[in-house]
């Protein structure tokens, strides 16, 4: 099983481990919940080393990706980063990822349990194409720093990284230190995702959390991954193996934003993987659609539980949770697309009992910035 550079520091503080994707994680230090509130009131340390880091270089680098990635990546500037997803022909997600672009190259994060099938679908793209393509997922690490009060904290060391756009990035350099720092994340707050050398990831971690580690004095907490699931779910964003599958398309999941239908054929006349198959969903119309739910009383909903309509199957759970933030369960749920209209009446089989549920707005609490989705 593998371990993140930061295995002592979660050991140091009481980590309680899981096994995810290979990886021995932090599942939490505290506890998920004040964990969660420690996020969305001040902020958030998350180890996330176990993400895919992949690395493309080449001639023919971006040929590949505009040709494999759901979205346009031609006209991204350098330093900037853009939420994308890998389709098979049929329309399905492979992945979805985050794609940032440096002078010379090219770096795509994708989901830890995914990163071998999604270097494995870059090979077989390649053909007589030049591209080096470098999996740095065990030589580099990362973090990300989550909450209100993090820009505020960052701006001790650094006055050029509060001042990033949403989802751009710049690479720092201080002393021995070189980090890639993007403005992005997956809990609906506001903050930072860091990128460095394995090597160098103990020094790294003393800068970015040292004054919090060296008595309080800063916001930041250490967060596992049951908060980091909680958190993204009350901001309505999609976990692949959830939300996302080789069988989802991302029509479906509300992911339009990220898929450019329009996007031109590449340099031999062929249109991105999975591109026809998108465009004949959309124009029929996915049979079902992902919804957030608020049900009543205090019981979760669990992943693959149904959802009913006047005592018929209408969908089923993908993800649920007791709300930290709003004190109630909430869930995410594929759902026929006519019932997926706000304020309408469904039902939870939750296995003992069935309990009603009202379909809402995503997400379910309101980011603390501008924007709802992630849009680079």
């Amino acid at each position: 099983m593998l371990r993140s550079p930061y295995h002592q520091f979660h050991q140091d503080h009481g980590a309680r481990f899981v096994e995810f994707a290979g990886w021995q994680m932090p599942m939490f230090y505290s506890s998920i919940h004040a964990e969660h509130r420690a996020v969305r009131s001040g902020g958030g340390l998350f180890d996330v080393s176990h993400m895919g880091r992949i690395r493309l270089s080449g001639l023919h680098a971006r040929r590949l990706l505009e040709h494999i990635l759901t979205r346009r990546i031609s006209d991204m500037p350098p330093q900037r980063c853009r939420y994308s997803l890998i389709c098979n022909p049929q329309g399905g997600t492979l992945d979805d990822v985050i794609v940032y672009r440096f002078d010379d190259h090219w770096l795509v994060v994708c989901n830890a349990a995914n990163r071998a099938k999604v270097i494995d679908h870059l090979q077989s793209q390649q053909g007589q194409w030049s591209v080096k393509i470098e999996d740095r997922t065990e030589s580099t690490a990362m973090v990300a720093i989550q909450g209100p009060k993090v820009m505020q904290l960052v701006g001790q060391f650094s006055s050029e990284v509060p001042a990033l756009n949403r989802y751009a990035f710049c690479v720092k350099n201080l002393l021995i230190l070189k980090m890639t720092i993007s403005r992005t994340g997956y809990t609906g707050e506001d903050g930072i995702e860091v990128i460095m050398n394995a090597s160098m990831a103990s020094q790294a971690l003393k800068l970015l959390y040292g004054r919090s580690d060296a008595g309080g004095a800063g916001p930041l907490v250490p967060a596992g991954l049951g908060a980091r699931d909680t958190l993204r779910i009350e901001a309505g964003m999609p976990l692949y193996g959830h939300e996302l599958s080789e069988t989802i398309d991302p029509i479906s999941a509300g992911l339009i934003f990220a898929v450019n239908l329009d996007k031109e054929p590449d340099e031999d006349g062929r249109p991105f993987i999975g591109q026809e198959a998108l465009k004949r969903i959309v124009t029929a119309g996915p049979p079902n659609r992902l919804v957030g739910l608020k049900l009543e009383g205090r019981r979760t909903a669990r992943e693959g539980m149904a959802v009913r309509y006047g005592g018929q199957s209408a969908g089923h759970i993908t993800s649920g949770c007791l709300s930290p933030t709003l004190d109630h369960p909430i869930a995410m749920a594929y759902v026929r697309t006519d019932l997926t209209d706000t304020d309408t009446r469904l039902e939870v089989d939750l296995g003992k009992a069935t309990v009603a549920a009202e379909v809402v707005d995503l997400p379910f609490v309101p980011p603390h910035r501008t924007e709802k989705r992630p849009n680079g």
